[in-house]
């Protein structure tokens, strides 16, 4: 998960109409792409049709999209297409590069300079688009509890890492900027809350991919009783707000 959480209405819907991904002010994504733009990620692989870059006429284009927030404090919208070969980054080896692109490391978490800054950033490889994903671990919030279980001190530090994390019942969870959810698991859906000052929010996670490209790893339909638990307050939680919502409006 990531601190920056995007407002649906500020969407740069006029951007969107560019490459065809909107139709009277209605933006035209999968919910579940919508909600990785939403919450500062990246969409998965889309088919992106009929393009202009002033001369130039795309008729496909494979790409991902993210929103990035602008100098004014409006939206912009980033496209990722698929590069015919990877570009490594100055800060990263070149054997890092090769273990990340191969799989054999998920992510790399390091101290680097960009722009003249020393930011600690997690570096991933995005096999679909070819291309290194840097995220500033600043951004990255670790929840609070995984189907109704706590997350200790450190495991919420290795989460922000990049690291997997793994619960008494068994789920394994990291954070992934290359999944459009923005965590990968063993587990197929999960729920994951974060405590606040007026409550504690739910965030139902469907469709999760594993956690590495690797073979041997699966995700399971199986879920422990705490997923369980989690959904009966998620829910609860949902009637007691929509009961709230109606008694106000009738006063």
């Amino acid at each position: 998960m990531l601190q920056e959480v995007f407002e649906e209405e500020d969407i740069p819907v006029a951007e969107f109409e560019n490459i065809g991904l909107s139709k009277d002010g209605r933006i035209s994504l999968a919910e579940h792409d919508l909600k990785a733009l939403l919450s500062g990620g990246r969409t998965d692989l889309l088919r992106l049709h009929d393009l202009e870059d002033g001369d130039v006429k795309i008729m496909n284009l494979d790409a991902k999209l993210s929103l990035q927030r602008n100098a004014t404090g409006g939206l912009d919208l980033l496209i990722h297409p698929v590069y015919r070969e990877m570009m490594t980054p100055a800060y990263i080896t070149d054997d890092e590069a090769e273990k990340l692109s191969t799989g054999e490391l998920s992510t790399l978490d390091k101290v680097v300079t960009i722009d003249g800054t020393k930011k600690e950033v997690l570096i991933e490889f995005d096999k679909d688009t070819q291309e290194f994903v840097i995220t500033d671990t600043e951004r990255i919030l670790a929840p609070d509890l995984v189907n109704n279980q706590e997350l200790t001190p450190e495991q919420k530090l290795r989460f922000k890492k990049g690291k997997e994390v793994e619960l008494p019942d068994g789920t394994k969870l990291r954070f992934s900027a290359t999944a459009a959810e923005g965590i990968r698991s063993n587990r197929l859906h999960l729920i994951a809350s974060l405590l606040l000052d007026g409550g504690i929010s739910y965030m139902l996670y469907k469709g999760l991919k594993a956690m590495s490209d690797k073979q041997e790893d699966k995700v399971t339909e199986d879920y422990s009783r705490g997923y369980y638990q989690a959904l009966e307050d998620m829910n609860n939680r949902k009637v007691q707000n929509r009961l709230s919502g109606q008694y106000m409006q009738k006063r």
